[in-house]
């Protein structure tokens, strides 16, 4: 299959004002894609916009939250006017959540849910007929390696993860005959703002992971994969070497995991 030329591409990006959604933006426009990036903080989306004025590219910026209803709806109503067409959305705003279960309230699970599940699901509805008029286009979710294997401490993300994944292949069938490719990437922990902003979680909390990945380099494989059109990619060695345990020796892998809970 020919490789998707992202020069002049008209690309949505959520959660753009930092980590992952920020450098995405920033490599999207240096390759000349005209990007719509949109993040709850204006200010952080003014300064990405500066960034991007010496690139070939051009960024639109729409700050507002992605659970309301509203401010998807003008996501839609921006690029229906601005370009009557997309190429590529970029399903990235995320957040966590850590701490035990039982103790945990549903508040939490309802909050992450709402960002991580319905929030892109509702805004990839939305983009269908304007992804129908676009050119070989796509729909790009950033999952996580948890969105293959679960962890302690970490339910309600692991379970908007689980539930991202599970529709993106359910689209991804569906989807086929427009068309219209479905792509997942699953990274593992990346150094970014999202642990600074875990909901409904005690501030002494952090999750234990081995090593982390730069939101650049997460982007330029992210880039990677939209451009070679990769259905599903797992990032690190520490991210493949989980799933694999978890599917090859789940017993050990419980056990081996418990040691966290």
């Amino acid at each position: 299959m020919a490789r998707r030329n992202l020069n002049g591409a008209r690309i949505i990006v959520t959660g753009a004002s930092s980590g992952i959604g920020r450098c995405l933006a920033l490599q999207l426009c240096a390759r000349g894609a005209h990007v719509l990036a949109t993040a709850r903080r204006a200010e952080r989306l003014r300064e990405l916009q500066t960034q991007c004025q010496s690139t070939p590219g051009e960024l639109t910026i729409m700050d507002g939250d992605l659970t309301h209803e509203v401010h998807r709806h003008a996501i839609f109503e921006q690029a229906t006017l601005k370009w009557n067409g997309l190429d590529v959305l970029v399903n990235n705003a995320g957040a966590g959540a850590i701490g035990r279960f039982d103790v945990s309230t549903s508040d939490r699970l309802r909050r992450v849910m709402e960002i991580d599940f319905f929030a892109p699901v509702e805004l990839t509805r939305l983009c269908l007929p304007l992804l129908e008029r676009g050119v070989r286009p796509a729909i790009l979710n950033i999952g996580s390696v948890l969105s293959h294997r679960a962890v302690p401490n970490k339910s309600e993300y692991c379970a908007a993860k689980f539930a991202m994944r599970g529709w993106a292949e359910s689209l991804r069938v569906e989807l086929a005959t427009k068309r219209i490719e479905v792509l997942m990437l699953s990274p593992s922990t990346t150094s970014s703002e999202f642990l600074n902003a875990l909901v409904d979680t005690n501030p002494s909390e952090r999750g234990k992971s081995v090593g982390s990945m730069q939101p650049e380099r997460v982007a330029q494989l992210a880039i990677s994969a939209l451009v070679r059109s990769k259905r599903e990619m797992v990032l690190s060695l520490g991210g493949k070497a989980l799933v694999w345990a978890g599917r090859l020796f789940p017993r050990l892998t419980d056990r081996v995991l418990g040691r966290f809970a």
